[in-house]
């Protein structure tokens, strides 16, 4: 019976085999692909010059990744990472590699969690910092968002809603608050000196279901001023391959005069080579297994 079973048959066969076959990979890809933790790199120092930021591996997992001429105020995208310690490193823009770090500390990755890994202090008490990301969803109708406090200027400082809520006071510089859910829309905030006088209003525009941090900084004109950053929208984790990442603070550079406030933060897809492998496998299996009935069936004709 197979034999004789008409070759439009069989190329249907192929194809209801393929795309069940395709579905079921896709749908394997992000099991695959859960035992990464994900992190990303910010420069907080106000003080401290433009630096080439190192990430590496200490136990080799990833190839070491290189960001060049980082700001003050620039932080990169999320990389996916293989679970494990890491080693971050400071150094001035295009000195050598092998030499000596203006800072060095290592951070621990953990799968299914994320970080922002932040060089921040005044430039003779500089240190990293690391803090834990929460990219869970917020409610229905809501955005999520915390403050990351960077100005050195204003080392304390009182966050209010416009309408008068408090989110928090005395956040040091350096800190960052719980996130809070919000209503979507514009967000404005005004940010006090503790024990001060002089506020400053910063808003900025939430998608609802998006998670985001707002990062007071100290301007050049001394004034305070805010960038949001969003951390995961519509509360999908962040994606990218574990080789994505270099060079991505000096796009950011590049692009934050142009987005002003907004997010400059960017995603990047998974890479495809690990679905598409075995789809080519089992299509080469279904045409060479059809290859053979329509042999086999002009045989029996013969």
């Amino acid at each position: 019976m197979t034999a004789g079973l008409p070759m439009r048959r069989v190329t249907l066969a192929v194809a209801a085999v393929l795309l069940g076959g395709g579905l079921s990979t896709v749908a394997a890809t992000p099991a695959q692909a859960a035992n990464v933790g994900y992190a990303r790199l910010a420069h907080l120092s106000p003080d401290t010059p433009p630096v080439d930021v190192y990430l590496s591996s200490v136990t080799g997992a990833i190839p070491q990744k290189v960001f060049k001429a980082v700001g003050y105020g620039v932080m990169s995208n999320y990389m996916a990472l293989p679970p494990g310690a890491y080693a971050v490193a400071m150094r001035g823009v295009g000195a050598a590699p092998t030499s000596p770090p203006i800072l060095s500390a290592q951070a621990t990755i953990e799968a299914d969690k994320a970080y922002t890994v932040v060089g921040a202090g005044e430039r003779i008490r500089l240190g990293i910092k690391v803090f834990v990301d929460d990219l869970a969803a917020p409610e229905a109708g809501k955005s999520k968002v915390r403050v990351i406090q960077a100005s050195v200027k204003q080392p304390k400082l009182d966050v209010k809603v416009a309408d008068g809520e408090t989110i928090a006071n005395g956040i040091d510089f350096a800190t960052t608050t719980e996130y809070r859910q919000v209503g979507s829309g514009r967000f404005t905030l005004r940010l006090t000196p503790t024990g001060g006088s002089g506020t400053t209003t910063v808003s900025a525009p939430l998608a609802s279901g998006s998670v985001y941090s707002l990062i007071v900084l100290d301007s050049k004109s001394g004034a305070l001023t805010a960038e949001l950053r969003t951390d995961a929208k519509a509360g999908a984790a962040p994606f990218g391959g574990v080789d994505t990442g270099g060079g991505g603070m000096a796009d950011e550079v590049s692009r934050r005069s142009a987005e002003g406030s907004s997010s400059v933060r960017r995603w990047s897809a998974v890479a495809a080579p690990a679905v598409l492998v075995p789809i080519v496998v089992a299509l080469a299996g279904l045409l060479g297994m059809a290859g053979a009935l329509l042999w086999r069936r002009r045989l029996r004709r013969q």
